[in-house]
C-alpha cells in the first residue's frame, strides 16, 4: 500500500507541475465568478441599478443613485466610509464605528472615518477603484470583486489569499485638484 501512495503522490506531484501560473490564475477566477453568482442568488440585494463587467467579473449594485452627475476623475481627493467582507458575510474591515462594534472588529486606536484616497494614483485594491469609478458622489453600492481584483494570491493579514470580496461604498465627497 505505500508503494501505491508514493505512485500517486509523485503522479499528482508531476500534474500540479504541469499547470502553469497562468492556469492557476484562470481556475480560481472562474471560481471566484461562480462563488460570487452564488452569493447574488443567496442574498437578495437591494438594487436600483446594477452594472456587470465582463472583462473583470466585477459586479457593481447601487442601493442608492445621488443624481449628482459628478464623477471621480484622475487626481480627485475622494472620500469613502465601506465596508470589507468576504462572500460569506463576515467582515474585515470597515470605516464606520458602529459595524466595526456589531462585528466585534472594533479597535479604540482606530478613528473610524471616511477613507481619504486620490483617485487613480492605485492607492486601494483595483475591484474598489473600479467601482468608485462608476459611481456619482452621493452613490451607495455593493461591489463584488474576484480575487484577481482584490488581493490575489498576496499574503494580507486576516484575508486570505485568492478571496472573493465584497464592498458597501458610500462615495460621500469627490474634491477636484
Amino acid at each position: 500500500m505505500n508503494k501505491l501512495s508514493l505512485v500517486v503522490l509523485a503522479f499528482l506531484g508531476l500534474f500540479a507541475g504541469c499547470v502553469s501560473d497562468e492556469e492557476n490564475t484562470q481556475i480560481i477566477h472562474e471560481n471566484d465568478l461562480k462563488a460570487i453568482e452564488k452569493y447574488l442568488e443567496e442574498n437578495d440585494l437591494d438594487s436600483v441599478k446594477e452594472f456587470r463587467d465582463p472583462g473583470t467579473g466585477i459586479v457593481i449594485i447601487w442601493q442608492e443613485l445621488s443624481g449628482s452627475g459628478i464623477l471621480p476623475e484622475n487626481g480627485d481627493t475622494l472620500k469613502v466610509d465601506y465596508t470589507g467582507s468576504f462572500l460569506n458575510k463576515t467582515v474585515f474591515d470597515t470605516s464606520l464605528e458602529a459595524v466595526a462594534r456589531d462585528n466585534n472588529i472594533y479597535n479604540a486606536n482606530r478613528e473610524y472615518n471616511p477613507l481619504e484616497i486620490r483617485y487613480g494614483y492605485g492607492q486601494v485594491i483595483p475591484g474598489f477603484e473600479f467601482g468608485l469609478s462608476r459611481m456619482e458622489m452621493g452613490d451607495k453600492a455593493t461591489v463584488l470583486m474576484p480575487s484577481l481584483y482584490a488581493y490575489g494570491s498576496e499574503d494580507i493579514p486576516g484575508i486570505p489569499r485568492n478571496s472573493a470580496l465584497v464592498f458597501e461604498l458610500d462615495l460621500v465627497e469627490i474634491n477636484s485638484q
